[in-house]
């Protein structure tokens, strides 16, 4: 990675808690319908709608709120009260509330590049939930530029690439889903390396054997100064 020059965060489950958020409200969700049909049967009812909803709504906590909705809606055949619809619409409040938890080592990292490399926030999701944990974050003074993005695939990093005008060889993205922050960014000739995080959506989960490329993947963020040169 000696010619990298531009290196590129993913946000959620990368530098600070998300994930976590979702699988919490997905329970108080189930909680709330558990007369109508079996937890597991509403995850999965919850997870359909939520994908066919992503072209329209985009990803983040809206479109899911929004999904909870139409969930709740369609399992109690449209019985379900006001009161219950008003409950969810809270539940997706309480998620865009909730405080930024930065992940072990991310302003360490940061600072330890910052002036080295011209750093990037390179995320998707709602661009108001998006702006508002930047900034409570306070990470917001090392980034040179923030791109939030409706989706993360290879066209969508090679419009990055060019904005940012560097070649892929000088690009790295750093992030915990091997399905949006490592794969697309692989195939424009690019470098990548996977932070997992404990907790992934299934949306993003993609089986090892699913393709042929590889790439580092560290424990914790701060072991990715190991592949830059001092």
């Amino acid at each position: 990675m000696k010619d990298v020059k531009i290196i590129a965060f993913d946000a959620d489950d990368t530098l600070w808690v998300n994930e976590n958020y979702f699988r919490e409200t997905e329970d108080q969700f189930c909680d709330l319908l558990e007369g109508y049909m079996a937890k597991h049967s509403l995850m999965q009812e919850l997870y359909k709608t939520e994908i066919e909803n992503i072209k329209i709504y985009g990803y983040g906590v809206k479109g899911f709120t929004l999904s909870m909705i139409e969930t709740l809606y369609r399992i109690t055949g449209g019985q379900g009260s006001l009161d219950l619809v008003n409950q969810v619409l809270n539940l997706g409040k309480s998620m865009l509330q909730q405080p930024i938890e930065l992940l072990d080592g991310v302003e360490e990292v940061l600072s330890a590049l910052y002036g080295k490399y011209r750093l990037v926030l390179a995320t998707k999701g709602d661009l108001l939930d998006q702006e508002r944990k930047l900034i409570k974050s306070g990470l917001e003074k090392y980034f040179h530029h923030i791109e939030i993005m409706s989706n993360k695939e290879e066209n969508d990093y090679a419009k990055l690439i060019k904005h940012l005008d560097c070649e892929p060889r000088e690009f790295l993205m750093v992030g915990n889903s091997v399905k949006s922050d490592i794969l697309p960014v692989l195939q424009l000739g690019a470098h990548a390396i996977h932070v997992p995080y404990h907790t992934t959506w299934v949306h993003e989960q993609v089986a090892k054997d699913s393709h042929n490329h590889k790439y580092p993947e560290v424990g914790k963020i701060n072991d990715i100064l190991e592949f830059l040169p001092d």
